[in-house]
């Protein structure tokens, strides 16, 4: 969405036609049985249907939507700013016909003038919507609502030179100042790391109970959701998408996240929610499970120095197991500092020793140095000290011995997924016969549920989808040792659950040694042998180490039954709070 666009929903005064109601009795918002489609005749798309919401005045509302479940257009229609095909959305008993400052809005994007400062982006609304106020009761109201948001310090600053948190704390004064009855977010902190996330995330609860508002927040985080509402709604995915089941919060307030693990009740809704969740795309890969398919005996080449050799399955003393397969000895990664005239040291002094077959998770705050150690172990940035050595070998430059996966895939989207693997399947496997490349590349897009898919064009394809093409793409290699940068960073939670699913049964096939970096404690758990906990840069350096005792293979849904799962997440969590109190 555009900033101009944005500037239209928050600005526009002209909400209703009648004035609303003040009946106290009546709901604050009310949906009845509305429905919505976009396109016309063949091309109709059916997006939600039957929705049915009764809010009260002053309720903390949390929408758990996934990917093309309608969450958007759920926002929108509250909003004003589209109207539905059919059924009824009141506010205080009066239609919503357009938008206006009754409702603010705060979305997943920015949109922030880039040319004005803080300050100028919250009065855009604010002189639009007060204009019989004196310019000074204006400057006093915008302060405020900058300063609520911790942006007292950064109110001359333009958005180029506020982070990513700092500029959606923007977007939330810019709502809030227009003195709204409701504030809807729609994923807001979604695109955030997590340590900036939970610090916004008790922003908001603390506006919340300030100032009286009601809040609807579409979020795709369960924890989330569970923390900071009243009730939690799932959004079933459409088309023709409908409410789910309502799962009241009853936690006492204030919450505390360290307090939850031990609290009963957070476990049995997170454990219901979850269980929810994750039924509603069972089915979406049974027929591909289904298939049998099977590899070719072909083992992979990825010497960088391969020379053609007799037979490709010749045994070698590489696949004897020993506890340093893979050795990180003293690395540092010092960089210049962006004046040039001094250098400050990222990552100091990291030291780890890997056996083969072995799952290592990195975590840690934004800035603490995963992605520079992941990097420099797969050669693409050089180490300033130290040495990294893989199976007997140091590690100085990029090779196909390492497969890597981003959060976003680096596709070549003119070509469909099978041609993007193969690309990497026919340099691995310069001795295997066209059939057998051919086998190997649908045997694991087939496994990662891209079995129909297998000649879509990468430019065609969700996030999800392109996330599943490059996890084919690594493990199709066969690589010795497999890197994942934040791979699910980008997808919703139920994207995310699955291609953890995907994840974990192919590796469980394969056993390579493999490092996942994440800011998802979750994940970290369910996907790890050992968690390695970094602490904040610079100078960042392994903090503590977290061995994960949990049997394998791993599912969310046994993770959440076993006794020893909130242990473990609340070591790493209380970790990761001891160096949010030092940053």
């Amino acid at each position: 969405m555009t900033a101009a666009k944005l500037k239209v929903i928050e600005l526009k005064s002209k909400a209703m036609p009648t004035a609303p109601s003040n009946d106290p009795c009546l709901p604050l918002v009310e949906l009845k049985n509305v429905c919505k489609s976009y396109g016309e005749g063949n091309n109709k798309t059916a997006i939600l249907k039957n929705i049915n919401l009764t809010i009260k005045q002053g309720e903390f509302i949390a929408i758990v939507g996934f990917s093309g479940s309608g969450k958007t257009t759920l926002i929108s229609l509250i909003a004003g700013l589209i109207q539905a095909d059919s059924g009824e959305l009141l506010k205080q008993g009066q239609t919503i016909t357009a938008p206006g400052p009754d409702r603010g809005v705060v979305f997943q994007n920015y949109s922030l003038m880039p040319w004005l400062t803080v300050y100028e982006n919250v009065a855009l609304a604010v002189d639009e919507i007060f204009k019989h106020w004196t310019p000074g009761q204006r400057k006093a109201h915008i302060e405020h609502y900058v300063r609520m948001v911790n942006l007292g310090a950064a109110m001359d600053k333009k958005p180029a030179e506020l982070s990513g948190g700092m500029r959606q704390r923007v977007n939330v004064a810019r709502a809030l100042a227009a003195n709204p009855d409701i504030l809807l977010l729609d994923e807001p902190l979604s695109a955030l790391d997590a340590l900036t996330r939970g610090n916004l995330q008790d922003e908001i609860l603390q506006i919340w109970e300030q100032e009286k508002k009601t809040v609807i927040l579409i979020t795709n985080d369960v924890d989330e959701a569970i923390y900071m509402a009243d009730r939690v709604i799932p959004l079933n995915p459409g088309p023709d998408a409908t409410f789910g089941p309502e799962f009241p919060i009853t936690i006492e307030r204030p919450r505390n996240r360290t307090a939850l693990n031990h609290n009963e009740t957070f476990k049995q809704c997170r454990a219901e929610i979850t269980r929810y969740l994750m039924a509603i795309g069972v089915e979406k890969n049974q027929v591909e499970q289904q298939k049998h398919l099977f590899l070719p005996k072909v083992k992979p080449n990825t010497r960088s120095d391969w020379e053609v050799e007799k037979s490709p399955l010749s045994s070698a003393t590489v696949d004897m197991p020993y506890p340093r397969y893979l050795e990180f000895s003293k690395v540092s990664k010092t960089y210049p500092t962006p004046d040039g005239n001094s250098t400050v040291k990222v990552v100091d002094g990291f030291d780890l020793k890997m056996k083969k077959g072995e799952f290592i998770a990195i975590i840690g705050h934004s800035g603490c140095g995963k992605s520079t150690v992941l990097s420099m172990t797969a050669g693409l940035n050089d180490i300033s000290e130290g040495v990294i050595i893989l199976d007997n070998r140091e590690v100085t430059t990029a090779g196909p011995d390492r497969g890597v996966v981003f959060q976003a895939p680096s596709l070549f989207p003119w070509l469909t997924a099978f041609d993007n693997v193969m690309l990497g399947v026919d340099n691995v496997y310069p001795h295997a016969t066209q059939g057998e490349r051919k086998k190997i590349v649908e045997y694991y897009l087939t496994r990662v549920g891209l079995g129909d898919a297998l000649h879509k064009k990468a430019a065609d394809m969700s996030n999800g989808m392109r996330q599943r093409v490059g996890i084919a793409r690594a493990f199709a290699l066969s690589p010795k040792l497999l890197l994942l940068d934040e791979p699910f960073g980008m997808l919703d939670s139920l994207t995310r659950w699955e291609l953890q699913e995907v994840l974990m049964e192919v590796w469980e096939r394969t056993h390579v040694t493999a490092i996942v970096v994440t800011h998802d404690v979750d994940e970290a758990i369910l996907l790890a042998d050992r968690v390695v906990m970094m602490t904040n840069g610079p100078h960042a350096k392994i903090g503590k180490i977290q061995d994960i005792d949990l049997p394998r293979p791993r599912s969310r849904k046994a993770l959440l039954a076993h006794p020893d799962y909130y242990k473990y997440r609340e070591s790493i969590l209380s970790f990761l709070i001891e160096c949010d109190h030092t940053h």
